[in-house]
């Protein structure tokens, strides 16, 4: 069998609903290693937001904040923050709108106010606790993601920013990113490093922000539990991540022997 390489989202996809790995994906993820694949994470998700999953699955590549850091084999191989001079407009729009913001770096995320329910019940969902404040934060760090907390639809207001790229991920909150950022082109990143095609490149993924890279790949995969027109753009749809999505995925596409 040829080289492949499998991508794999975090949350819905790699974590069940109760935000744990099953035994089957820690199974399927040590026997594509075993058998010579390379396996890489494709998330939304900050890398310091990850870093327990990435020890506990023995994985050290991936694709952070929709694709604009990307990290093959524990190397930094490309960057695409957000131009600071856009952050500086958007500030306060948001401040009037009364939409708080997060700021994502690198290696941590800080908020633009002390309190607020969206962004308690946002990252809850993910396991974590709201940041501290610091609304100059963005001014001597890069930010590579800001993650804005409003009802859905009113993110729609902030779309004169042509150079940036809205994507919902939760009931309160949105993930901002350069605009043309995306899973799919940190993807190509990587596999430019490994020098695999297109076609031996395996995506699995759940949401929204999992639409350019399911139908990036060769071969994009839908978890059962999947949001409809992420199961259209799929070439296969594989079971819930509560019922061994992952493990049933691969077995069916004959990725593990």
């Amino acid at each position: 069998m040829n080289e492949k390489v499998i991508f794999f989202d975090i949350d819905g996809t790699i974590l069940n609903h109760q935000n744990k790995i099953p035994a089957s994906t820690k199974e399927a993820v040590k026997r594509l290693k075993e058998e010579g694949h390379h396996v890489a994470i494709a998330t939304g998700r900050a890398p310091f937001m990850f870093k327990h999953i990435r020890e506990e699955l023995g994985i050290d590549s991936f694709v952070s904040y929709n694709g604009q850091y990307v990290v093959f084999e524990g190397q930094t191989i490309y960057e695409n923050p957000l131009i600071t001079t856009t952050i500086e407009s958007l500030l306060p729009d948001a401040d009037e709108a009364g939409h708080p913001l997060i700021f994502m770096g690198d290696g941590k995320m800080m908020s633009t106010i002390a309190e607020h329910p969206y962004i308690k019940e946002s990252l809850q969902s993910l396991g974590f606790t709201p940041p501290a404040v610091d609304k100059e934060f963005f001014r001597n760090h890069p930010i590579y993601q800001i993650l804005l907390f409003c009802k859905d639809g009113e993110e729609e207001q902030y779309k004169c920013y042509d150079d940036l790229q809205f994507i919902r991920w939760h009931e309160f909150s949105v993930d901002i990113i350069p605009a043309g950022g995306s899973k799919a082109e940190g993807i190509k990143r990587l596999i430019e490093r490994l020098n695999i095609s297109r076609e031996d490149v395996y995506a699995f993924g759940d949401g929204p922000n999992d639409y350019e890279m399911i139908s990036y790949a060769g071969t994009g995969v839908a978890m059962g539990n999947a949001v409809p027109k992420l199961k259209e753009l799929a070439d296969f749809i594989t079971k819930p991540v509560d019922e061994d999505g992952i493990l049933y995925g691969l077995e069916q596409l004959k990725l593990l022997k």
